[in-house]
């Protein structure tokens, strides 16, 4: 099978004597996407422009530490055992969840002393951190990292052997996950950018939404991934971090908006008790993949397709 998404052969470039690595590039790529629209969100509204750029000045390097605390309290066996390791964000190893709540809680610390109306804000930054996060899986393919589970589809990424998770080395091609998540990441911006502008969501409902919708996408998106990870009966423990932080959006939301939302929430709750068991019978598939047979010495790829 011939994949229709190579990886790319090195993980940045060199510019004169200095080796840029993509992930970090795209990272601030991501951040200034997300002040520019989130500007331009904010204005929208009648708030100062120059205000979305001194949050982010503390917000996004806060998002920065907490992304990073995060993944060495998860997933310390994966820091390089060097001096420096614990600081090699340059090599990934960002937990989105540590990310959004330092930088949430100093975003907010900033426009408190601004004295602005803090949920409104809240609501302009929200598509902003989408779109932010959709750029920064980029640099997640030229990492060769955080993909899923070896796949047949013709979409499906050839990942280099040494980028292979143990048991896997013998599989050529995996899920694309850094693809589907920036993809949903930016039709969940776009919609709550129209939820915004229409005016009908009481703030911050439209934050909430973020926080559910995105996290009901990575409860999918747990069940596919395959890289090392902390397990909690048989599942991975960001598996449990997003439920609860769905489940915790959606009730925010309700709060939030009160009576209008008990039928929307109600459904919600509803479509996620069944995501939640298909989710849950994916991953039990996709966790009995076996590694590929040899024969005349040539790789076979026998991937089981886990969509």
């Amino acid at each position: 099978m011939v994949a229709f998404l190579s990886s790319p052969a090195d993980s940045g470039a060199h510019v004169g004597p200095l080796f840029v690595h993509a992930y970090g590039l795209l990272y601030a790529i991501g951040v200034f996407a997300a002040m520019r629209l989130t500007a331009w969100l904010w204005t929208g509204r009648g708030g100062r422009h120059d205000l979305v750029f001194d949050v982010a000045l503390f917000a996004f390097p806060a998002g920065l530490i907490g992304g990073r605390l995060y993944f060495l309290a998860t997933s310390w066996n994966q820091v390089p055992a060097t001096w420096w390791g614990p600081f090699a964000v340059w090599r990934g190893g960002l937990g989105i969840w540590g990310g959004i709540a330092l930088g949430t809680a100093v975003g907010i610390w900033r426009l408190r002393r601004a004295r602005v109306d803090v949920a409104s804000f809240m609501d302009c930054a929200a598509p902003g951190l989408l779109v932010a996060q959709a750029i920064g899986r980029i640099g997640n393919y030229f990492n060769q990292e955080l993909f899923g589970a070896p796949t047949s589809l013709p979409w499906g990424l050839r990942i280099d052997t040494s980028h292979r998770p143990a048991g896997y080395e013998h599989f050529s091609t995996f899920h694309p996950t850094f693809l589907y998540e920036l993809i949903f990441d930016l039709a969940l911006a776009a919609a709550l950018i129209v939820l915004g502008r229409r005016g009908r969501v009481r703030s911050p409902g439209v934050f909430a939404l973020y926080v559910a919708g995105y996290s009901g996408f990575r409860i999918f998106e747990e069940t596919l991934r395959i890289d090392p990870a902390h397990h909690i009966l048989g599942l991975r423990l960001n598996f449990f971090v997003a439920t609860l932080l769905c489940v915790a959006g959606m009730w925010w939301f309700a709060w939030t908006q009160r009576s209008r939302a008990a039928a929307v929430v109600g459904r919600a709750g509803a479509l996620l008790a069944v995501g939640w068991a298909a989710c849950s019978l994916s991953a039990c598939a996709g966790n009995h993949a076996q590694p590929a047979a040899r024969s005349s010495g040539t790789t076979v790829v026998t991937a089981q397709d886990t969509r």
